[in-house]
């Protein structure tokens, strides 16, 4: 475990380049970074090639355009999304919620799987394309370029679900709630609230207290008289 919160500890800890550097998260970035100049550039500098026909380019795997364009397409997203996502990083120490920390991590995590899948789609495409494409001068000049692509989409693959799995590890280490516990938790434990206050005007125990007696007697009954000596 590498922190307390989604793999890093309490929000704006100063940030050890040297440890950045070394984790393994970082690591995996640069070298995804790498793998995708190197599909994308060869595709861009040789990827076209003069027709047979014509002096129009066409693409190196088959004449398709679309191959090529998959290509360019897929090695720009991952390299620009390495950038930054790298960036993220750096500045996760500083996120201070645990709700937007969780988000990034999802982020994270729903972007590598995709992005996995679709260099695996891009390698199974560009590959099957190249051993349909016929031999010829162009396919000769442009071969190189065309299996550099091809190897380093492979080597994608890879990379990008080892991001995966360290987005997925990240996201399950979740967060340590013993950060609140002194802040928030602590505090409404053993939580007692107190009576009333003395001459606050609300009496604690009520009494009952009969009314008097009101009833007179009548000393002199009716039909009887005092003797009179």
């Amino acid at each position: 475990m590498e922190g307390a919160s989604f793999g890093a500890g309490r929000a704006g800890a100063a940030l050890d380049p040297v440890s950045f550097a070394r984790r393994p998260q970082t690591l995996l970035r640069v070298v995804s970074w790498v793998f995708s100049i190197a599909v994308f550039g060869p595709i861009v500098n040789e990827g076209y090639v003069n027709a047979d026909s014509g002096p129009e380019l066409r693409c190196v795997f088959n004449g398709n355009a679309g191959a090529c364009r998959f290509g360019i397409v897929l090695g720009l997203g991952a390299f620009i999304a390495c950038a930054a996502f790298l960036l993220l990083d750096v500045r996760f120490q500083q996120i201070s919620s645990v709700r937007d920390r969780r988000r990034a991590v999802l982020l994270d995590l729903g972007f590598s799987g995709v992005w996995s899948f679709l260099w695996f789609v891009g390698f199974c495409f560009l590959t099957n394309q190249w051993q349909r494409t016929a031999p010829g001068p162009g396919t000769a000049q442009a071969g190189d370029a065309a299996r550099a692509a091809i190897a380093f989409s492979f080597f994608s693959i890879l990379s990008w679900v080892a991001l995966t799995v360290k987005a997925l590890q990240r996201f399950r280490l979740g967060t340590d709630m013993s950060l609140f516990a002194t802040d928030q938790l602590g505090a409404g434990t053993a939580q007692t609230y107190p009576g009333y206050p003395v001459g606050s005007g609300v009496e604690g125990t009520e009494t009952y207290q009969s009314p008097p007696f009101t009833e007179t007697l009548d000393t002199s009954p009716k039909g009887y008289q005092v003797p009179a000596y």
